[in-house]
């Protein structure tokens, strides 16, 4: 049988006059007890042992508790607190440290101190509660928190270090000076809960940590909204964070699952994965991200599948040793590049759509940086569907671009192999290489292209087979300067502009076309050519007969002469091969009459 004391400030019949006076009492008679106080602010340290229950006789916020300086309680045995409101200053608020401890409808406020402090071994419920200013900290034992809200605290609302288990839910967290949430060596779940205004991560893992999250709302935060370090684990599911530096990031090890997540207006990254991290990421969106939605950097190897990327200035970057694996991923209206590999960087793109981007995939870097795409679509993407520059090593299959200047371009040394691909409708050009780039291309198909179905320049490599050009308005492929290679069992069709237009570097074998073969190309009719600047990627020089491109420079300085030629020379320059079928071909040297200048490193990202 539960005994019952009564404690009132103004005295009355059988009631004490302070609660440590019914405390004592209860004690002495060594049974559960229940202690009713009425209304009052009572300046003492509550020391409580054994089954006891603390009540506020009228209601939550009737009672106060607590001295000018010290704790305001200390829990050994089974207690129950109800409508208290507890005040600590330059100590732990509450201590609880041993047995179970469990507040209700009650408040904790901390000055300069710990607002509730669960010792190893301890298990403390926390429901419909409010802490303000100190922090609940967990340390070795269990905890429940339900429906309850932390204001301002000091450091981090709630800590739960070393071993212990804690479960947060339905409740708000806002306004703290360092995390919300940090679990550190232990385990944590956080779920339907709010958390804004925190200094850094709203819920942080470290140390190997485990952190389950989910149905939560993070806004506001200065830092990342969940951030993962230190070998730590854990899953996220349908979680939104608006308004963060960072979504969703995870370092030195970890290793988190992230699925169904809204990551919204973040001003630097949406998902960050760096330092050896990795981290699985499912169905999730970034919508407008500051910089980058996806990034991947210093050894990072994230896993994102069926996650959509919408608006802000680059869709996916891996850069710096990083890798990472990219499957059904949507990504639409950026205002620079959609996919972007750089710098020893490794990434494999698989059933990918970009839509309405200033370019689609850029891959610069020495012969460690490299990319897959397979089964992609590129359409109005502004520049080009592809460009690749340095040494790095690019291979596409089934891949399809669809609108803009340029499909598929290769520079410098890098080497860019396509197969089973298909361009349409490109102002530019389908494919093409320049500087030392090499152009290998089986079953790829030009359709409707404003100039070139295919070019090389500078001293690049082209190797074509088995591959169809139609309707390109000036030629089906074109070569200058010293660029070299092979164009076997390729068709070109149509009736606009010419089949190739060489510099007799590059053997044809059994090319089908009933336009005509230049093995002196002849400068087409027309207005100047077209100069466009992008930037952010290699230098694309394009034919000097129709298009120029160049990438990474900020000025581009045109100086177009008037080439005279003597009519006896053009008179003797060799007619073109006609018919269906025009074998062996090899074609002679291509005249220009335009000079590029170009200046300038080329604009930051």
């Amino acid at each position: 049988m539960v005994a019952r004391y009564l404690v009132s400030p103004h005295g009355g019949r059988r009631a004490h006059p302070d609660i440590s006076s019914a405390l004592r009492a209860a004690a002495a008679r060594r049974r559960p007890a229940r202690i009713e106080i009425a209304p009052g602010r009572y300046e003492e340290t509550l020391t409580v042992r054994g089954e006891v229950e603390l009540t506020a006789a009228e209601g939550p916020g009737s009672v106060v508790v607590g001295r000018t300086r010290g704790s305001a309680l200390d829990s050994f045995g089974s207690v129950r607190v109800h409508g208290l409101t507890l005040v600590g200053r330059e100590a732990d608020a509450v201590g609880c440290h041993t047995g179970t401890l469990t507040l209700d409808h009650s408040e904790i406020r901390a000055h300069g101190g710990v607002a509730l402090h669960a010792r190893p071994h301890t298990s403390v419920t926390l429901r419909d509660s409010v802490l303000a200013h100190g922090r609940a900290l967990f340390t070795g034992g269990t905890g429940l928190v339900e429906r309850c809200r932390f204001t301002d605290a000091a450091d981090n609302a709630v800590a739960v270090l070393e071993g212990a288990r804690v479960s947060v839910r339905n409740s708000r967290i806002e306004d703290s000076r360092i995390h919300g949430l940090r679990v550190s060596d232990a385990h944590a779940e956080v779920i339907g809960c709010e958390l804004t205004g925190t200094g850094k991560a709203a819920l942080m893992a470290d140390a190997r940590a485990r952190l389950t999250v989910a149905d939560c709302v993070i806004t506001a935060v200065h830092a990342e909204g969940i951030m993962f370090i230190e070998q730590s684990r854990g899953t996220v599911d349908h979680t939104r964070v608006t308004g963060a530096r960072h979504g969703i990031g995870a370092a030195s090890g970890a290793d988190p699952v992230v699925r169904g997540c809204v990551l919204t207006d973040c001003r630097d990254t949406g998902i960050n994965v760096q330092t050896e991290a990795r981290g699985r990421f499912e169905d999730c969106q970034v919508l407008n991200s500051g910089n980058i939605a996806v990034f991947s950097t210093d050894g990072g190897a994230p896993e994102v599948h069926g996650c959509r990327v919408v608006g802000g200035n680059v869709g996916v970057a891996v850069i710096g040793g990083a890798r990472g694996r990219f499957t059904h991923l949507v990504v639409e209206d950026l205002t620079n590049t959609a996919l972007r590999v750089f710098d020893e960087a490794g990434a494999a793109f698989a059933h990918v759509r970009v839509e309405r981007c200033s370019s689609g995939l850029e891959v610069r870097g020495n012969g460690g940086t490299t990319a897959e795409v397979s089964d992609a679509v590129f359409r109005d993407v502004e520049m080009a569907a592809v460009a690749i520059g340095g040494q790095s090593r690019v291979t596409l299959k089934d891949v399809t671009a669809d609108g803009g200047v340029l499909g598929f371009g290769v520079a410098d040394e890098a080497q860019l192999r396509v197969t089973d691909s298909t361009v349409t409708a490109v102002s530019g050009a389908g494919a093409g290489a320049l500087g030392s780039g090499r152009l290998i291309a089986r079953n790829l198909t030009v359709t409707g292209s404003g100039s070139l179905g295919v070019y090389g320049t500078g001293s690049a490599y082209v190797d074509l087979a088995r591959s169809e050009f139609t309707d390109c308005a000036t030629a089906g492929a074109s070569f200058d300067e010293e660029a070299g290679g092979q164009v076997v069992d390729c068709a070109v069709n149509g009736t606009r502009g010419v089949a190739v237009a060489g510099n007799g570097r590059v053997d044809t074998v059994r090319l089908r076309t009933s336009l005509k073969v230049v093995r002196h190309a002849e400068k087409p009719a027309g207005p100047p050519p077209q100069i466009i600047n992008i930037f952010n990627g290699p230098v694309f020089n394009g034919p000097v007969r129709d298009i120029q491109v160049a990438w990474g420079n900020e000025n581009v300085v045109q100086n177009r002469g008037e080439n005279v030629r003597n009519e006896n020379e053009n008179e003797a320059d060799a007619e073109a091969d006609t018919g269906a079928d025009a074998e062996t071909g090899t074609d002679a040297e291509t005249d220009t009459d335009t000079d590029t200048d170009t200046e300038g490193n080329g604009s930051r990202s």
